[in-house]
């Protein structure tokens, strides 16, 4: 079997890899951190109905994302499609905790999916580190708002821009990730308080009631699966993420996000699901 796996090593000045069965492994050496960023300070998470979410946010200019790496070619390797939202998928990274550099992680993450993965750009929508800090993921356009095609009016719902995240269930699928690996131990209350924002503050834009049930339709590949509308990555697939410490939390968090959108005096009608536009050939398994 072959596969493939980011590993960040902060502060090392060395490493061995062993490769069971006597295998063979291509290393391929990234450094994040000695890269000539421009700081930037934080700002509010924008939304697309012109509020903001009170997180500290950094966009990708912010975290120091090379636009180039969306590019084979001079051509964009997965131009941005955009589906009405359908669920919220929560992920851990599995990687490292108490992480000391989380941007020269997130810029890690953005290279192996963009490249290793050959997925185009960074698989996740929104990305939180333990400090509670939150990163734009994957590129939706050139306007100030994540996730979204951009500003809505109108009252409508907007669209989400399609993430790699979950295979063959991503169109209509917003993905957040939190970086850590949370198995043994849960988030920290800042990571956990921004959790609870940013999937509060996207339940509400993108009118997903996150006690409820959906049956999800991928509109591009028509795979179906019924799940919480707030879900965890092992709703989808295979998998132990978003960690087994945390995946029991879910119902709760689950909770806690109804009763702040109540608070806020928001509804929650969910929009019916228009079919998305059709993929690129190259991308359609993901998708």
């Amino acid at each position: 079997s072959s596969g493939s796996a980011l590993l960040v090593v902060p502060g090392t000045v060395g490493y061995e890899i062993w490769v069971a069965g006597g295998g063979t492994a291509r290393v391929t050496e990234l450094n994040t951190v000695n890269l000539r960023v421009a700081a930037a300070a934080p700002t509010r998470l924008p939304l697309p109905d012109g509020t903001t979410c009170d997180v500290p946010y950094l966009s990708r200019a912010g975290w120091g994302a090379n636009e180039t790496l969306r590019f084979i070619n001079g051509y964009e390797d997965w131009p941005a499609e955009f589906a009405p939202a359908q669920a919220l998928t929560v992920h851990h990274t599995a990687g490292a905790n108490n992480d000391p550099d989380p941007a020269a992680t997130v810029r890690a993450i953005y290279y192996y999916q963009a490249n290793t993965e050959a997925w185009g750009d960074i698989g996740y929508h929104l990305l939180i580190d333990e400090a509670g800090t939150v990163y734009e993921g994957r590129w939706s356009g050139a306007d100030p708002v994540p996730v979204a095609a951009g500003p809505v009016g109108g009252g409508g719902a907007p669209t989400s821009v399609t993430g790699a995240h979950v295979l063959n269930f991503n169109t209509g699928n917003i993905g957040v990730v939190l970086l850590g690996d949370f198995t043994n131990r849960l988030p920290t209350a800042a990571a956990s308080e921004s959790l609870a924002r940013v999937l509060a503050s996207v339940a509400r834009v993108y009118r997903i009631d996150p006690l409820g049930r959906v049956n999800y339709v991928n509109p591009v590949n028509g795979a179906a699966r019924t799940v919480d509308a707030l879900c965890g990555h092992r709703d989808w697939a295979a998998t132990q993420c978003p960690g087994n410490l945390f995946y029991p939390r879910l119902p709760a968090l689950r909770l806690d996000i109804r009763q702040r959108i109540a608070a806020a005096g928001r509804s929650l009608r969910q929009q019916p699901v228009q079919p998305a536009p059709p993929p690129s050939p190259a991308h359609y398994s993901v998708y």
